[in-house]
């Protein structure tokens, strides 16, 4: 059997598919595009790899037709995307940047052209700047705005996208950027934490409702997701274990699925929270046409008593690792799926949104032999075949990513692309593996 030979195996109505984000691969300095949040955090010292920004990331908006045709070459039926707020609203006179509706116009027609599936994402991280200054996710102003965006995008694209997510990764939204402080806008706050946490969450339902209105069917959320244990069979990690999971999972989930927050993190962000939050869970929990579920790794968590509010540290595995230093724990995807159907859902539809690994890639001789990545995605998809075989109502798996490419505070120092791409002259060089799902997917 070859590396990825395996996906012949898969339901010929299986999706797959590769991923992006606007930030990570347009390149914010063109077609008049505003700045973003991402712009002013790697303004700030040490924040992101040797003050790396997006300005000119993968050049796509003026590379989108040659990248499309690798996608296309690849056998790939779905190409996952997001649309840039600071694109379509680069100021905050509230006027629409007419040449970023002219790319994203472009862009669905060459999808169209090739036969491939848009799964859109409305927001995946840049927020304007000028949104950013006031407060961003904790400003309910920030919401009134998402919703004016959100509508541009069903009134102009809406009929043409195949699949909406509203929100990737709300935990990196708010908690990631809010507490810890490792994304923009770098905040180390509580309150802001809480807030971030719920207000992204309404965005969401605020979103879905709007795409309703369009009559759009198939409209979701990306959820990244990871497998939790507890450093020792101690009753005080396992709590701590909890606490974590319930920031990471189950806020997110039981929100959205349940209309709640879970009860031992909400005790402790309850002081912090918004007025009337809970009069917002009606619209949160609006229901959703499928989840989509990234999945890299999982993580582990003891007590810590020196940590003010929740009580926990993460700690270091001994598996091996990706080049981001993520273990490589392929199991975790089915711990995780299996919790979710369990817990909220067997009947909704699920995609693998991102499922990818970091490498050290280099070229000899015109070839990137990324072995390490074939085996990380062989892992996984065995996982995904066993799930199918057991019922799980898994409809598509997309590789992160497309192309290397701006991996946020990591800047360009970290690749997870199928394809390689040389920033400096923006060529592109496809890997062993985009090989490896080229092979496997041309009768799929």
């Amino acid at each position: 059997m070859s590396n990825l030979e395996i996906i012949k195996k898969f339901p010929k109505n299986f999706i797959f598919g590769t991923a992006t984000s606007s930030y990570q691969i347009e390149g914010q300095k063109f077609g008049g595009c505003g700045l973003s949040n991402w712009d002013t955090f790697a303004k700030k010292k040490g924040k992101t790899f040797k003050g790396h920004n997006g300005s000119i990331a993968c050049a796509h908006i003026l590379n989108f037709e040659k990248d499309l045709d690798l996608v296309k070459e690849c056998g790939l039926k779905a190409y996952r995307f997001s649309f840039s707020w600071p694109r379509l609203y680069p100021n905050q006179d509230g006027k629409i940047n007419s040449l970023g509706l002219e790319f994203y116009d472009k862009l669905l027609d060459t999808l169209q052209e090739k036969n491939l599936l848009p799964f859109a994402t409305f927001y995946h991280w840049d927020l304007p700047k000028y949104l950013d200054d006031k407060g961003g996710w904790t400003n309910l102003d920030t919401l009134k705005r998402f919703s004016e965006f959100s509508n541009l995008i069903m009134d102009k694209f809406g009929k043409r996208i195949h699949s909406i997510a509203t929100i990737n990764e709300p935990w990196c939204v708010s908690w990631l950027s809010h507490y810890w402080g490792e994304h923009a806008p770098g905040m180390k706050s509580i309150e802001a934490t809480a807030k971030s946490m719920h207000n992204i969450l309404l965005a969401h339902g605020n979103a879905v409702e709007i795409a309703r209105d369009y009559g759009h069917k198939n409209v979701g959320i990306v959820l990244n997701k990871t497998h939790v244990i507890p450093q020792s069979n101690k009753e005080e990690d396992a709590f701590a274990a909890k606490i974590y999971d319930e920031i990471h999972n189950t806020w997110f989930d039981e929100a959205i699925f349940k209309g709640k927050y879970p009860i031992n993190l909400f005790n402790i962000l309850r002081p912090y929270m918004p007025d009337n939050y809970s009069n917002d869970l009606r619209i949160i929990s609006k229901k959703i046409d499928w989840i989509g579920i990234n999945y890299y790794t999982r993580t582990i968590v003891k007590k810590d008593n020196n940590e003010k509010y929740f009580g926990f540290k993460t700690q270091k595995g001994k598996l091996p690792k990706t080049d981001m230093g993520w273990e490589i724990f392929p199991e975790g995807l089915t711990h995780v799926i299996n919790k979710f159907t369990e817990n909220y859902s067997k009947s909704i539809p699920i995609y693998i949104t991102e499922n990818g690994m970091a490498h050290v890639d280099t070229i000899k001789k015109g070839i990137i032999n990324d072995q390490e990545r074939i085996s990380f995605y062989k892992k996984h998809l065995k996982e995904i075949m066993n799930l199918l075989k057991g019922g799980v109502l898994l409809k598509g798996f997309f590789a992160w990513s497309l192309l290397d490419n701006f991996e946020w505070a990591f800047g360009y120092s970290k690749r997870f692309g199928l394809i390689y791409v040389d920033f400096k002259t923006q060529k592109r060089v496809p890997k062993n593996s985009w090989l490896e799902f080229k092979k496997n997917l041309k009768n799929n």
